[in-house]
């Protein structure tokens, strides 16, 4: 991985972004790509769209989401306590003593969520799993009037934001989900691009995946792509307690898993894997029987039909404060995707016969 794109990744999963809140990432993102995109735009929804050899007439579509799952601030009580509703699908108990930000017209404020300690809690509260409703964040104000001054009604917020490099090459952050997709797509146009396509490829970092994909159903729309590939990460199954019968047996640094299944073209799905066999990149492989709750699903129903695929990152402890993956893994799925558009040419045909 290269000295500037490292940073760039850093920099992003650093920076906040809740579904509906995702300019800081975006203007990121601009800057990013405006060194080396031949187009760089962004849509009334957010999207930002980047284009390599634009005029083409096979249009290849990758999409990763910028947003993350947050909160979103809804009352502040008498006592200068703040409540708060989900953005996207949280357990609540991963919610319990965390340190928290919120993002305000005058910059971020710390916080911590928690809920009265254990000492407190009597035979039945200590059996029941809290419910997100009965949490609170805390922000030190003294009262309603304090915190009111500082925090508005609709602010949003996340988990405190860090990026944090373990052993054998793997790392930890809030917001993996999603911006290793977001970073895998950037960085495959940058390397295609260097390489040479016969074809026009454009980057999304596509916005409000958490809460309905919808972001990638409007730039999908926009562009009009014939191939389509969401960027997403998946769940790694190589920790205990998750059933690989059903999960199936996904390892960090094992490298991207490429899905097949019904939300996925057939002939892409054989073009994936021809680039893996030729550029010798390890792909690991998942199944699923529906829509996926990633872009692919949205992208897949654009206008008349786009061949739609999915390749994921392997992400543990999925929607959390820890989310953990293989920096390897992402740079062998930018490789993937960077040889899966160069191998590309303008009469490609990806219907299914």
């Amino acid at each position: 991985m290269e000295a500037a794109a490292k940073k760039f990744f850093q920099q992003i999963l650093e920076t906040p972004s809740p579904s509906g809140y995702e300019q800081p990432v975006q203007d990121l993102v601009r800057r990013y790509v405006g060194e080396f995109a031949d187009e760089v735009s962004t849509d009334l929804h957010g999207n930002v769209i980047a284009c390599c050899n634009p005029g083409q007439s096979l249009r290849v579509m990758f999409a990763g989401h910028a947003d993350q799952i947050g909160l979103l601030v809804t009352h502040i009580n008498d006592k200068g306590f703040i409540y708060t509703n989900t953005i996207g699908g949280w357990d609540p108990q991963q919610l319990i003593g965390q340190r928290m930000t919120i993002y305000t017209d005058s910059g971020p404020i710390p916080a911590v969520i928690a809920r009265k300690a254990i000492h407190l809690l009597d035979q039945d509260e200590r059996k029941q799993v809290v419910k997100a409703k009965d949490l609170w964040l805390d922000i030190g104000a003294k009262d309603k009037e304090e915190a009111a001054g500082a925090v508005r009604i609709g602010d949003p917020v996340t988990l405190e934001l860090g990026y944090q490099e373990m052993r054998n090459g793997l790392a930890n952050s809030p917001g993996m989900d999603d911006k290793t997709g977001l970073w895998v797509c950037v960085e495959a146009m940058r390397r295609a691009k260097e390489r040479g396509l016969n074809i026009s490829l454009y980057a999304v970092a596509t916005v409000q995946e958490e809460i309905g994909l919808r972001g990638a159903r409007t730039s999908a729309y926009g562009i009009d792509p014939q191939v389509g590939i969401a960027v997403d990460v998946t769940h790694a199954t190589d920790c205990p307690t998750i059933d690989k019968n059903q999960e199936g047996d996904i390892s960090l640094g094992s490298g991207p898993v490429v899905y097949r299944g019904p939300n996925m073209n057939p002939v892409l799905v054989e073009h994936l894997r021809k680039a893996a066999d030729q550029a010798d990149i390890p792909c690991q492989w998942s199944a699923i029987g529906r829509a996926t709750g990633t872009d692919a699903n949205a992208i897949q129903l654009s206008r008349a039909g786009v061949a739609s695929g999915l390749v994921s990152v392997p992400n543990r402890y999925m929607h959390s404060a820890v989310e953990m993956i293989s920096l390897d893994d992402l740079d062998m799925c930018a490789d993937l995707l960077a040889a899966f558009a160069t191998n590309l040419t303008a009469d490609a045909d990806f219907t299914p016969r």
